[in-house]
């Protein structure tokens, strides 16, 4: 028998294994579309076919293919990201027989037509495979990591050209490289070869001397002018060098849709990166929450970071674009389009909501100006998608939830008249999902508030909460070498400094 949105077909043979053939296609379309296929066994195993990319529970299916199975029951969910409705059922493979399963997946939304296109920063999978997963994510950016630490294919062989653009007009970074150590992981796009960092210890050298290297082209020429620049990514908010990297490595975006969100539950701690109030902020949910409390902080120290996603598909249990960015780059689906507005915050991060948020009719980025003293007064108007019920849609204000909206059901469109900003600084809207298991939401980049003439807002608890953080991350280093840590500490007091300076120019408390 078959469940979810599928037909059947089934026909005899003298052979004791089957065949058991999928075809998926858009609702009202007749077209294979490439998509994940999450099928489990008989035994409850997820099943994984030879020649397709497979991963943890899923596979990628360009739109049909054909499986030699043991006769059972077998289950299947297809997905195609958030854009689309999964399709769920049960397929019953009899002994010597064949069964042809052809299901449909419901695009609900579609959202590059309102000039949205997606992406990730994190895929670690075989290049070979990348075209057809962003196929099956439905994808148009990816960053793909192909050296980390010591691992590194390009040692010996030469690496390719940076972007690569797939025949259907998708585009990966196949020269996506991860320095992961002991104070957290940076990401970097836009290189022509790795960094040097195949022999660094978990100390040594300091993480910011690989990122100033990466900075300075004329003394590393690293630099990939295709790209337009070198792009650094903190991998996560909570990793204890980033006090140090957002004093002196002046990254290009923070990953508040990270890899400790999964699919289907969640990493509840910190790894090796600064612990969280765990009664405060409790599991399963409590990391998610603690991602975001950092990155309010760092936009309240008057730092504009636009945050960024990542799954880590590959290394984590997530398919490719689970955590996923949105950029809107209207009419131009170019790479150096979707990088650019990434870097300006028109853009959303989500792992489920579909959460457009226009503020006075301008994107999230924005710098909205106060004028003569005056409260700015701020109409929202937010569009809202999501495959799960959403449990708080919230205005986030320097740092606080000053509103609650409600929403009556999906689609939603909603406008908010009412909401005033009357000091200067920030805020961004969020969308929280209804789910126990996992940390799913959505969140636009901030809108900026500036007031003629007055100085960016910074806070000084904001600016002191780094300011601690840096002295305990210092006093964590594990370098014996009196030479060595004498380097690394060069770095911490620059940082040191460099808040310092920040704090003296605090506007608030």
């Amino acid at each position: 028998m078959l469940g979810g949105n599928s037909t059947l077909n089934a026909w005899e043979s003298q052979s004791a294994s089957g065949v058991l053939e999928i075809t998926v296609a858009e609702f009202g379309s007749d077209r294979p579309v490439p998509c994940h296929v999450f099928l489990t066994g008989p035994d409850g195993k997820p099943v994984k076919p030879p020649g397709l990319p497979f991963w943890r529970d899923h596979f990628a299916c360009p739109g049909s293919c054909k499986l030699n199975l043991p006769p059972g029951d077998y289950r299947y969910t297809i997905e195609r990201g958030p854009e689309y409705r999964p399709s769920s059922g049960r397929a019953t493979l009899p002994a010597g027989g064949k069964l042809r399963v052809k299901a449909t997946i419901e695009r609900t939304v579609n959202l590059a037509r309102e000039g949205w296109l997606p992406g990730e920063m994190h895929v670690h999978r075989p290049l070979e495979d990348v075209p057809l997963l962003l196929q099956a994510a439905d994808l148009h950016v990816a960053g793909a990591i192909t050296w980390w630490n010591a691992n590194s294919p390009w040692a010996q062989t030469q690496p390719p050209s940076s972007p690569q653009r797939t025949s259907d007009g998708r585009w990966y970074d196949p020269m996506g490289g991860e320095d992961e150590r002991e104070g957290g992981t940076l990401l970097y796009f836009g290189l022509e070869k790795p960094l040097p960092i195949q022999s660094a210890a978990r100390d040594y050298p300091s993480s910011v001397t690989f990122l100033e290297q990466a900075r300075d082209d004329r003394k590393s020429k690293i630099q990939n002018p295709k790209s337009g620049g070198v792009w650094v990514d903190i991998e996560k908010p909570f990793w204890w060098d980033v006090p140090l990297w957002v004093a002196l490595g002046r990254p290009d975006s923070i990953g508040i849709a990270n890899n400790h969100m999964l699919r289907d539950g969640m990493y509840p701690n910190e790894a090796w990166g600064k612990p969280r109030d765990t009664k405060r902020l409790p599991d399963p949910l409590g990391n998610g929450f603690w991602s975001q409390e950092i990155y309010y902080r760092l936009l309240e120290a008057g730092v504009r970071l636009p945050p960024s996603a990542g799954s880590a598909s590959g290394v984590l249990p997530n398919p490719v674009g689970y955590n996923r960015i949105y950029a809107h780059t209207g009419s131009d689906r170019s790479n150096s389009a979707w990088w650019k507005a990434v870097k300006a915050g028109n853009s959303f991060v989500t792992n489920g909501p579909l959460l457009r948020v226009r503020a006075n009719g301008r994107l999230p980025g924005t710098v909205l100006h106060q004028s003569g003293g005056k409260a700015l007064r701020v109409k929202l108007d937010i569009q809202l998608d999501c495959n799960d019920p959403i449990r708080a849609i919230e205005v986030v204000q320097n740092g606080k939830v000053v509103r609650q909206i409600a929403s009556h059901g999906l689609p939603a469109r909603i406008e908010v008249t009412d909401f005033v900003m009357d000091t200067p600084g920030w805020f961004l809207v969020r969308a929280l999902a209804d789910n126990d298991r996992t940390f799913r939401f959505a969140s636009t980049s901030p809108f900026y508030v500036e007031a003629n003439g007055a100085p960016t807002r910074i806070s000084r608890g904001a600016v002191r909460f780094f300011l601690d953080w840096l002295n305990e991350r210092e006093g964590r280093l594990k370098i014996t070498d009196p030479a060595q840590r004498t380097e690394v500490k060069t770095y911490f007091d620059r940082a040191s400094r460099w808040w310092q300076d920040r704090l003296s120019k605090a506007t608030v408390n």
